[in-house]
């Protein structure tokens, strides 16, 4: 089974996602986003070692921003495999390749084609796969062009990625709703 869970920050979706795979023998977290070293603030380390710490002993954790490479190295192990987030992801994609002030055509393509490597990997997987992502979609328009950008490919991401899962999950004030 395939599931996406998006929801908007501190909405529950990655406690939702964790409670998908209680009973799961073997998963591999991909964890996409900066690190601790990459990124030295101490909010942003104490999220990361809070998220850390409610993991069931057991969990491998995945540190990588090669989202299909990831998924298809846990896959073919046979691990079940959780993502979170593809929020992170897509912003440690944009820094890497210097995105935010590209043209949105370069950035669309650049994303694309990650998202592709992506979706044909998760195409073809038997095992089960849980991604998380954020919900941008429902607030107000960014006044930045780099928010404007980020919030389109995000969109344009769970999009993709949601058309190769079985099922999507909003969270919303820790309530899922099914779609």
């Amino acid at each position: 089974m395939k599931v996406l869970v998006t929801g908007g920050v501190r909405s529950g979706k990655s406690r939702h996602a964790e409670s998908l795979l209680a009973g799961a023998a073997a998963v591999a977290y991909v964890a996409p986003g900066p690190t601790v070293e990459e990124d030295p603030d101490p909010d942003w380390a104490a999220r990361l070692a809070a998220h850390q710490a409610s993991r069931p002993q057991g969990w491998r954790t995945v540190e990588s921003r090669e989202l299909a490479g990831a998924l298809s190295d846990a896959t073919a192990r046979g691990d079940t495999v959780i993502v979170d987030c593809l929020g992170t992801w897509l912003t440690a994609v944009m820094d890497s390749h210097d995105l935010w002030e590209a043209p949105s055509e370069k950035a669309t393509a650049v994303v694309s084609e990650l998202v592709d490597d992506a979706v044909q990997v998760l195409s073809i997987c038997d095992g089960d796969v849980v991604l998380v992502t954020n919900e941008v979609g429902l607030g107000v328009v960014p006044a930045h062009r780099s928010g404007r950008l980020f919030r389109d490919l995000l969109g344009m991401v769970n999009q993709r990625l949601a058309e190769v899962c079985d099922e999507v999950h909003l969270v919303i004030a820790g309530r899922v709703l099914k779609l």
